[in-house]
């Protein structure tokens, strides 16, 4: 079973900085794409940064210059720094990848399959 394990949610004050953590767990043969989604009260969940298949990033344009998605190859891990943070960032965010995964004891030559997966998510909570 593979999961995404996210952490550094909490409550903020306005103008404040955060940085979130995505770690991945399980039989992983390789992670095509991974980033960070939020879906605020009453909004839908939307696009906040993302490593693509071909390694370049993509961010919602409306976060370009107070968020940057970084990683940790050896990890697996990605993280969201976040900077300047305003009320209206207050949201669930979650992590989100497609994964190449293995169901045997030993590491393949291919994946087994591929899933996307979301973590559980990480409140973040920017007091006015």
């Amino acid at each position: 079973q593979v999961q995404l394990v996210e952490s550094g949610g909490g409550l903020v004050q306005a103008g404040e900085s955060r940085r979130l953590s995505c770690t991945p767990s399980g039989r992983i043969f390789s992670i095509n794409r991974m980033g960070w989604y939020r879906q605020a009260p009453g909004k839908q969940r939307e696009l906040v940064a993302e490593f693509t298949s071909s390694g370049s990033t993509n961010y919602a344009d409306s976060l370009k210059g107070r968020f940057t998605i970084s990683r940790d190859n050896a990890k697996n891990s990605v993280y969201l720094q976040m900077n300047s943070l305003k009320p209206e960032d207050t949201a669930v965010y979650y992590c989100n990848a497609d994964i190449g995964y293995y169901s045997g004891s030993y590491y393949p030559l291919e994946p087994t399959g591929y899933l996307e997966v979301w973590g559980q998510g990480t409140l973040v909570t920017v007091s006015s």
